[in-house]
């Protein structure tokens, strides 16, 4: 017998090398979200100064669509204070998002597969971009729309004035609404790339995303036809881009002939 073998380790020093493990895990964790709040709040302590014209440009679509000297109004003590102070706080995460995507992806990235790392740079890129540009759409289309619908539906003798809370819950909904629905085309590619659906699916489901988009339109949005046709129908083009882009990233099948020649 081998003498020189190292001896095998006792249920003791495994559980301590497992603990040891998910203890350098949490540390890691600890760090990637410390790194990311400090980015977020460093991107805050920039724009804190200008948080009043932020908020400005933000209420500039409910403030045009109010009648002649109209104006929003505020029906919390704290509301002018902290309201605009929560605007920031929100459009620093969405700038500093590259960063903490990146840390998320640091954390992440030692347990995925070679192609999984390939996808990372190029999902995060596009998963941004389409972001801003669903925010985007919401902001310079939406709003203008449904806020002028609203004021041209105000019955007599009602004035619409909107408080600054409700607004920013509503604007920061939409946002997040829209902003996610322009993810639909890298979800949908993301899925056909790993080979999770196949392309044929996913026209096969058409009918299915179609109900689906109008039945989620209805909940995010407000109760009104607009509003749901502005975000329902985004969802269904955006579904048709993203599965005329997996056509080109679907992984090759090889034909049944040289499958059956293999065998």
């Amino acid at each position: 017998m081998n003498s020189n073998l190292p001896p095998p380790e006792t249920e003791a020093e495994t559980q301590t090398d497992n603990l040891a493990g998910w203890m350098g895990h949490l540390v890691e964790l600890r760090e990637r979200l410390m790194r990311a709040a400090i980015a977020v709040l460093v991107v805050f302590g920039i724009l804190f100064y200008w948080r009043n014209q932020i908020f400005g440009f933000f209420s500039a679509p409910m403030l045009a669509s109010l009648p002649a000297g109209a104006r929003m109004i505020s029906t919390e003590v704290t509301s002018n204070f902290f309201v605009p102070i929560k605007f920031v706080l929100w459009v620093a995460f969405v700038i500093a998002l590259p960063v903490v995507l990146y840390q998320a992806w640091a954390f992440i990235a030692p347990g995925l597969y070679a192609r999984e790392k390939k996808l990372v740079v190029p999902v995060v890129s596009s998963s941004y971009a389409l972001f801003l540009i669903g925010t985007a759409f919401a902001y310079f289309l939406v709003f203008p729309t449904v806020f002028h619908f609203m004021a041209q539906i105000t019955p007599l003798g009602v004035e619409m004035a909107t408080d600054i809370d409700n607004y920013l819950s509503f604007g920061l909904t939409m946002f997040l609404a829209f902003g996610l629905a322009f993810e639909v085309p890298v979800v949908v590619v993301v899925l056909v790339k790993l080979g999770f659906v196949s392309v044929a699916q996913l026209k096969n489901a058409r009918p299915y995303m179609t109900v689906g988009a109008f039945a989620v339109s209805a909940l995010v949005t407000p109760p009104d036809a607009v509003s749901m046709l502005l975000l329902a129908v985004p969802l269904v083009v955006l579904y048709e881009l993203g599965v005329f882009v997996a056509r080109w990233v679907a992984p090759k099948i090889a034909p049944i002939e040289d499958l059956e020649t293999e065998e």
